[in-house]
């Protein structure tokens, strides 16, 4: 070893030991002849300091940042007064004997040893000069001890870690699949897992009653900040269970994270809201619990009145909904404009705000008594201050409070108001980022109608079993048809999906019936599974928690991109290595592809360009 201790291990009690230090120079500082190193290595930092009689001077005046160095030398105390109570090193600091320099380094494109802005682009670059950084390496760390407590948490549970395959049958259904070509079946191609859903079910079938895995899984769909091409998720399934089995397990399995990285408040038990429940309160099937602002239906209470914009929604079979912001008098006419404008953005025509706006004795006080002075709001001249109060009243505002409130069809509504909600909660600091407020959203549809396709589409997957009582509308009235599943919610994003699965062959096929699959369509795609189900299946569910999304909660990083060492960017492009890029003719050839016009095209585009980068 060419190092006997991490730099972050010494302490007080090291004091006079003889060590042998190796790392990176995170910073180096002269004062008054003396040469003062912060080393870091992967335990962290430490001072080391060299003496102009000592030997190992004379080389300590020549490194620089990011060098690679090893040192050795005496452990001290640090004078009184020189401490650094922000490290846990701060006590002490090592003299150095000697130094060599085992490689050098050219200056890095951004520094290293602060956490400053710096591009994505050049972040993703140089990633592996990034993850040098402290914020990426206390992820790393932070990510290991997330999926090091899952895989303790499920062995104590009885479950047992299979890996499945990689590579797979293409399936009709969910996103895009990454496609791999057979180079021994010409004109055949494997799919990479979007998760290991069949696989784990016909564990099931094998008698494998609790299974889990890390698993790595891949989807060709368009990215955002929670999404990846390909991503890590903790899969389970268990046998012989019911849904609150599977929810209570993830509720323990959430619990003991928590405990394990500490600092959150996190609720004892985790509220359950039916999808329905979920959009009528919150507008979203992902709701963000931390702060109030729930939707009230003003339909009745407007029914009728002179604002004809409002009765020709209603006659049309909309509904006036709004949302209650605490404090939102003091928001100003160009803010209230933005979320105007941001309401237009979401598919509203306009958006009806009412402002209740007393003299400062009367904040928070109720809405008896208002008066037009009380009251801003473009629509004054069709209600009496009475009425705006009694639309306050119903959505439980109070003085000094503002009603937003959007006019049209359910999904718009919902979907503007919830926009408005997580906006203001962003802009007034609504949410406690100590807190995560996790919750179950249950019951979602089974289907959802796909208008450019004309046809109905799973909402979660095709697995998934419908509830008992409507087995007899799965292919008559699929869009009333309830499914048993269920997400994991944590502060307004999902964190986990899962279902009670089909076991029966009958049922499977009436569903890929409602899918429009023929039988041999569904023979074809999935006769492996319906086979599987003749030969005893055991009922059975499960969940699959994104490792990402989780870690990134626990880090408080709003982007998972914050906690994979090395990920894609947007554009689903790997900046490090280049990749995707173009292959060889042979290559192609050994794999029985042939490039289509418009591939070409733009492989020919690309190498203009670079060839113009270069002359450049």
């Amino acid at each position: 070893m060419l190092k006997t201790i991490g730099c972050g291990e010494l302490r007080a009690e090291h004091a006079g030991e003889q060590v042998t230090l190796a790392g990176w120079v995170h910073r180096r500082r002269d004062h008054g002849g003396l040469i003062f190193l912060d080393l870091r290595d992967s335990t962290g930092l430490v001072q080391v300091v060299a003496h102009p009689e000592d030997a190992g001077f004379g080389a300590a005046e020549n490194v620089r940042s990011e060098y690679v160095i090893q040192v050795q030398g005496e452990v001290s105390r640090r004078k009184d007064g020189t401490e650094n109570a922000e490290l846990p090193t701060g006590d002490v600091e090592v003299r150095i004997t000697s130094l060599r320099v085992l490689n050098e380094a050219e200056t890095p494109p951004f520094p290293v040893n602060q956490d400053t802005d710096v591009a994505e682009a050049t972040r993703l670059r140089y990633r592996y000069l990034d993850l040098r950084r402290e914020r990426m390496q206390r992820n790393l760390r932070l990510r290991h001890r997330v999926v090091q407590g899952i895989r303790n948490f499920m062995s104590s549970r009885g479950f047992i870690e299979v890996e499945t395959p990689v590579l797979g049958l293409a399936t009709p259904e969910g996103a895009r699949d990454y496609l791999v070509p057979s180079r021994v079946h010409p004109g055949s191609f494997y799919a990479l897992p979007q998760s290991p859903q069949q696989w784990k079910q016909l564990l099931m079938v094998a008698g494998v009653d609790r299974y889990f895995q890390i698993a790595r899984c891949y989807r060709d769909e368009d990215l955002r900040a929670d999404r990846q091409p390909e991503f890590t998720q903790l899969d389970l399934e268990m046998a012989f269970v019911e849904q609150e089995d599977i929810l209570q397990l993830t509720e323990d399995l959430y619990h003991h994270l928590s405990d394990e990285v500490g600092g959150f408040n996190v609720p004892e038990h985790f509220p359950r809201l039916t999808y329905a429940e979920a959009m009528e309160r919150f507008g979203s099937d992902k709701p963000d619990l931390r702060y109030g602002m729930e939707i009230t239906d003003l339909t009745n209470d407007v029914h009728g009145t002179e604002f004809q914009v409002f009765n020709r929604v209603i006659e049309d079979g909309g509904r006036i909904r709004a949302i209650c912001v605490e404090g939102g008098a003091d928001i100003s006419r160009r803010g209230l404009d933005a979320l105007t404008e941001l309401a237009r953005e979401n598919g509203a025509s306009g958006l009806v705000w009412v402002q209740f706006t007393p003299s400062d004795s009367q904040e928070g006080g109720p809405l008896d008594g208002i008066t037009a002075d009380d009251v801003k709001t473009p629509v004054s001249r069709f209600f009496s201050p009475e009425d705006l109060a009694g639309l306050g009243k119903s959505c439980g505002a109070k003085r000094g409070d503002l009603l937003l409130i959007a006019a049209g069809a359910d999904a718009m509504t919902s979907r503007v108001l919830d926009v408005l909600r997580r906006q203001l909660a962003d802009e007034r600091g609504l949410a406690d980022p100590d807190t995560l407020s996790f919750l179950f959203v249950t019951e979602f549809p089974m289907f959802e109608y796909d208008e450019d396709n004309e046809r109905w589409s799973a909402v979660h997957h095709l697995f998934t079993s419908p509830f008992t009582d409507d087995l007899g509308i799965v292919e008559s009235d699929p869009g009333a048809v309830r499914s048993h599943a269920y997400d994991l919610v944590c502060n307004g994003q999902e964190v986990a999906s899962g279902s009670i699965r089909i076991h029966s062959r009958d049922v499977q096929m009436s569903v890929l019936r409602a899918l429009g699959l023929s039988m041999d369509e569904a023979m074809l795609k999935f006769g492996h599974m319906l086979e599987a189900f003749t030969y005893g299946a055991p009922p059975h569910g499960g969940i699959a928690p994104g490792i990402d999304r989780t870690v990134a909660l626990f880090a408080r990083e709003r982007d998972i991109r914050e906690v994979i060492a090395f990920p894609k960017t947007k554009t689903a492009s790997d900046l490090l290595m280049g990749a995707p890029a173009a292959v060889t003719t042979d290559q192609l050839r050994e794999v029985h592809v042939e490039l289509d016009p418009v591939a070409k095209e733009h492989l020919a585009k690309q190498a203009e360009g670079g060839e113009e980068e270069a002359e450049a």
